[in-house]
C-alpha cells in the first residue's frame, strides 16, 4: 500500500535499567541498548562491574549512572530507581536479568541454596516489578530474562529450572494487571557463550558437541544475539505484544533428538 508504514525496532531515546547489566547476556544487553541510542543504568552487586560496564556505556555514547544493586533488598533496588531517575529524567524501560544458579540435584539441594536461587530469579522479578512499574510512564516496558530450563528438563537444576518457569508464569501475570499502560514480556535464551561458561561450552567438548548436534542451526549462540530479541520487546514495534515468551535458542527446544 502506498500509504503503509512501520514503527521501527529500536530503543532510540528510550532510558532503560538493566538490573544485572554488568556480566554475561544482561551486560550484552545493556551495551546494545546504548549501541542503539537508548540511556542505560546496569546494575549489579559489584561495584568493579558497574564501574567497568558504566565505561563501555559512556564510550557507546550512552548517558548513565553507577550504582549496585542487591535484589533480594528493597531498598537497594528503591535507590537504583532513584538514581535511575535522576540520572536519566525517567524510566521507560526496565530488564530483569541477574543471575543465581545451584547444580544440586533434587533430592541433595538444601533449604538454603534453594532459598537463595529462588530470592534472586523469581522473587527478584517480583520485586523489581513491584519496584519500577509504578514510577514508568504509560507505554513503559518490562523485559524479563528467563530461561529454557523453564521448558525442559535439565538435570541438577531443579531450583533454577522452577524458578524460570515461575519467572514466565509472573510475566503472564503481570502483563494482564499492568495493561495497558506497561506491558511485560520475556525473553528465553538458550545456550550462549558468555565469559562465564566460555570453558564449559568451548568447542571440542562433549557438552558442546552434544548441543551442537540437537540444534538446528548448529552451534551455540554468541551474547549478542539475544539483544535484538530484547530490543525488539522493548520497542515500540511491540506495542501490541505483552505477556509473551520468546525463545532465543537456534531451534534447540523444538527439536528431535
Amino acid at each position: 500500500m502506498d500509504d503503509y508504514t512501520h514503527t521501527p525496532v529500536t530503543v532510540a531515546d528510550e532510558r532503560a535499567v538493566v538490573i544485572g547489566g554488568t556480566s554475561g547476556l544482561g551486560q550484552a544487553i545493556a551495551l546494545g541498548f546504548a549501541a542503539d541510542g537508548a540511556d542505560v543504568v546496569a546494575t549489579s552487586r559489584s561495584e568493579d562491574k558497574v564501574d567497568a560496564t558504566a565505561d563501555l556505556l559512556e564510550d557507546r555514547g550512552a548517558n548513565t549512572a553507577r550504582v549496585t544493586c542487591d535484589v533480594t533488598d528493597r531498598e537497594s533496588l528503591e535507590n537504583v530507581r532513584e538514581t535511575a531517575e535522576e540520572a536519566l529524567g525517567g524510566i521507560d524501560v526496565v530488564v530483569a536479568s541477574q543471575g543465581a544458579i545451584s547444580r544440586d540435584t533434587v533430592l541433595e539441594i538444601s533449604d538454603d541454596e534453594w532459598d537463595f536461587v529462588t530470592a534472586i530469579q523469581l522473587d527478584g522479578v517480583r520485586r523489581v516489578t513491584q519496584t519500577f512499574a509504578p514510577a514508568m510512564d504509560e507505554g513503559g516496558s518490562i523485559v524479563n530474562i528467563s530461561s529454557l530450563a523453564a521448558r525442559l528438563s535439565m538435570a541438577n537444576l531443579p531450583a533454577y529450572s522452577a524458578a524460570k518457569g515461575g519467572v514466565e508464569a509472573f510475566t503472564r501475570a503481570s502483563a494482564k494487571e499492568l495493561a495497558p499502560e506497561i506491558r511485560v514480556n520475556a525473553v528465553a535464551p538458550g545456550f550462549f557463550i558468555t565469559p562465564q561458561n566460555a570453558d564449559t561450552y568451548a568447542e571440542g567438548t562433549k557438552k558442546r558437541d552434544r548441543i551442537d548436534e540437537r540444534t538446528p542451526l548448529g552451534r551455540v549462540g554468541e551474547r549478542d544475539e539475544v539483544v535484538g530479541a530484547a530490543i525488539y520487546l522493548a520497542s515500540d514495534a511491540a506495542s501490541f505484544v505483552t505477556g509473551e515468551v520468546l525463545t532465543v535458542d537456534g531451534g534447540f527446544a523444538d527439536s528431535a533428538f
